[in-house]
């Protein structure tokens, strides 16, 4: 595909120099997405309310907005599924990208405009390929084509006005015509819901094509390539699709995965590149393939403030913007967005490893930790002692989740752990005591809630069973896509939950 490598190379050239001038002037690229946001929602029912024509700079936008989680933007959006218009943004909102939902409600709905899909999804998607080829000035990724793993839930009609699915689903049904030369499976396939079905056809479907690329979730997409290995009888994927050489994956950390992916696809040529997408945005891709953080994008329709995890339980927490944040300081993340989310807590938090470029990494959920005992331990700390105990043990693990053990009137508290592994360790008690001691080293409250057992015993280390949480997903209708495990929980659903699905599958 000569002509079309070509196109691309132009096309990548020029968006490397817009790249590059936000990394040098940060503030300024928030600044100028920051203005046009305000500007063209100024005449919508919310921007009317916020007297958004009257507002000059950060502070005034941060005295006069609250801060929204989406319990309290859904009046808004029910309406618009209900194909009322010009509430939250000007242009019309149709699609609603369905996500994981709240203590209230099963499921969000995330509005989707034209602009966010156009300037900040699939411009997104774009800038991976655009950062990677700059990277690899070689690569033959563009002379085959790219598995896309969509999401589990199709497009469904919610009213005359409105539809909604995973974004996945949302994004290859927007996707223009011409996609279909440089992606696999169809898009018919891509968009079934049905897990199994949807595995079998995407097999035979994509068995004879030239695969140079894959995205997805790591967890999902593996499932797909261990699939397509058993049932062609071959040792490795590369004996499927010999060319293929990029994998950009997110949506849960990597970390758990990389060895699998090692053995699963046996090359040095191969190249991992993490992304950070959400139903709610495109925020960050790693530039750099030797670094492990990600370069926030700063100028894709997305606002972008930053709140000290101290602060977010304040009644009026102090939001920071990109000129004011620290390095290695742990903050929840607030978007404004051209979907018209204004000030809303994702939910996502993140630190800081560099400014000037502005790079992060996802350090977990405001949810999504254990702080039962004050000790705080949030997903990093979880995947870094995780992966010092598989490393001491020579353990791959699949799928975790951990949650509290409560303390009882002859009992202190503790940690209990639900691990599937790839690859069992040598000796699990060992494993269990380097999970121990890294938290400690990486986690000073950890640390002192564990001083001579004092408030907290060890954890309590389980290994479950092949495809539990798997078989868990199923049963709650969520496989595939970008349904994910939870990791942490600050209570015992979702491990209680599984240890008697243990029980009963043993």
């Amino acid at each position: 595909m000569p002509l079309i490598s070509s196109v691309v190379n132009w096309l990548n050239f020029k968006r490397i120099h817009q790249i590059d001038l936000f990394r040098k002037y940060p503030l300024d690229a928030q600044k100028e997405t920051f203005s046009k946001l305000i500007r063209q929602a100024s005449d919508t029912e919310w921007g009317k309310k916020y007297d958004y024509k009257s507002i000059e700079g950060f502070s005034d936008y941060q005295n006069r907005v609250p801060l929204q989680t989406y319990d309290e933007v859904k009046v808004y959006i029910n309406r618009l599924r209900k194909g009322e218009q010009n509430l939250l943004w000007p242009s019309e909102i149709k699609w609603f990208a369905k996500s994981s939902g709240t203590t209230s409600d099963k499921s969000k709905f995330i509005p989707v405009s034209e602009e966010a899909l156009e300037e900040c999804h699939f411009r997104g998607g774009k800038d991976i390929l655009a950062i990677y080829t700059h990277n690899n000035p070689e690569t033959k990724v563009f002379s085959g084509k790219g598995l896309t793993l969509g999401g589990s839930h199709k497009i469904d009609n919610f009213s005359n006005q409105s539809y909604y699915g995973d974004l996945s689903a949302i994004l290859i049904e927007n996707l223009p015509f011409w996609a279909d030369f440089i992606r696999t499976p169809s898009q018919e396939i891509a968009l079934l819901d049905k897990w199994e079905e949807k595995l079998e056809k995407m097999m035979k479907h994509t068995l004879n094509e030239n695969v140079t690329n894959i995205a997805g979730v790591p967890s999902w997409v593996m499932v797909l390539l261990k699939y397509m290995l058993e049932k062609t009888g071959k040792n490795n994927v590369l004996e499927i699709w010999p060319n293929l050489e990029l994998f950009s994956h997110g949506g849960v950390s990597f970390t758990p995965y990389r060895e699998q992916y090692k053995k699963l696809i046996p090359s040095e040529k191969m190249n991992y590149l993490e992304t950070y997408n959400a139903s709610e945005g495109f925020f960050a891709i790693q530039d750099y393939p030797t670094r492990d953080d990600m370069l926030l994008m700063l100028d894709i329709g997305v606002f972008y403030e930053f709140i000290p995890m101290e602060e977010i339980e304040k009644e009026n927490p102090k939001a920071l913007h990109i000129g004011e944040v620290e390095l290695n300081k742990n903050y929840a993340l607030v978007i404004s967005t051209n979907s018209g989310l204004w000030r809303y807590i994702i939910g996502d938090t993140v630190y800081f490893t560099s400014l000037y470029p502005h790079k992060i990494k996802i350090s977990g959920r405001t949810k999504h930790f254990i702080n039962a005992f004050g000790e705080e331990i949030i997903i990093d700390n979880a995947e870094k002692a995780l992966g010092e105990a598989c490393s001491h043990t020579n353990a791959t693990i699949s799928d975790y989740t951990a949650g509290p053990i409560f303390m009882s009137d002859d009992e202190k508290g503790g940690h209990e752990w639900l691990i599937e592994f790839e690859k069992q360790p040598d000796n699990l008690e060992k494993f269990t005591q380097i999970l121990d001691e890294t938290l400690q080293k990486v986690n000073s409250d950890y640390e002192a809630k564990r001083y001579k057992n004092i408030t907290l015993d060890p954890p309590l280390v389980h290994a479950a069973r092949e495809k539990l949480f798997y078989h868990w997903l199923k049963e709650k209708g969520k496989l595939g896509g970008q349904n994910k495990v939870p990791r942490l929980a600050n209570n015992r659903q979702y491990l209680d939950e599984l240890l008697v699905m243990q029980k009963k599958l043993t």
